[in-house]
């Protein structure tokens, strides 16, 4: 576990999660990262709590931040409505993209029942509005590297806007296609092509900006 914090404090923790665990699962014998983090504390001999403030895929590996306590929660909470903590996102992407950068405007729609999101139209009952900004990093063959900034936190949101714009990500075998699943294996790209590389929040307490970032290495490295 000590290996994945990046910082702690009194009052909050930036954690690094790594592929295949789960933020937080309600299934039996299933590790997830918040009772991880539970664990941890109460070999500390800290009180347990652990809230949760954003959250990401399974196969998807980056930075989260995790609460000590509710009233630090409710302050973390707000940030993130407010957009003043920032999450930015590396991904590959199947194709070349056209422009340097651009914005992705959608309406999504979740089944419970496959545990999937859909792009669905504005209109349609319980679709919910999905936003993303994105940037051209690098290119190279029918590659894409993308640095992402959400503006909103939808179910898969990212790997369901990119691929229905027509750049799903590598590694994804949920979302991806036949192109792309091939590329991942030319690329020898086994998991989710997304990364949670930076984030920055304000302080709960000291009001002081605070930014925590991961190298890309793993990513830059296919160019």
């Amino acid at each position: 576990m000590d290996k994945m914090i990046v910082y702690e404090d009194n009052v909050l923790l930036v954690v690094h999660k790594p592929v295949g665990i789960a933020t937080e699962t309600a299934r039996v014998g299933q590790a997830d990262l918040v009772s991880e983090l539970k664990n941890y504390r109460k070999k500390k001999g800290e009180d347990t709590y652990i809230g949760v403030i954003h959250r990401l895929d399974q196969p998807v590996e980056g930075l989260l931040v995790f609460a000590k306590d509710a009233k630090t929660a409710r302050k973390l909470g707000d940030e993130l409505r407010k957009g003043t903590l920032k999450k930015k996102y590396a991904a590959l992407a199947a194709g070349i993209v056209q422009a340097p950068e651009g914005k992705l405007t959608d309406y999504l729609l979740k089944d419970g029942r496959t545990n999937l999101s859909t792009v669905v139209a504005k209109e349609t009952k319980g679709a919910k509005k999905a936003v993303l900004c994105w940037k051209l990093l690098r290119q190279k063959e029918s590659v894409s590297l993308l640095e992402i900034e959400l503006y909103t936190g939808r179910h898969h949101q990212i790997r369901v806007q990119m691929a229905h714009a027509g750049f799903p990500l590598l590694g994804d075998f949920k979302y991806g296609t036949a192109a792309s699943k091939e590329l991942s294996n030319i690329f020898a790209v086994n998991s989710t092509a997304l990364l949670a590389y930076e984030v920055q929040l304000m302080h709960p307490v000291t009001g002081r900006t605070m930014k925590f970032s991961l190298e890309l290495d793993r990513f830059v490295k296919i160019f």
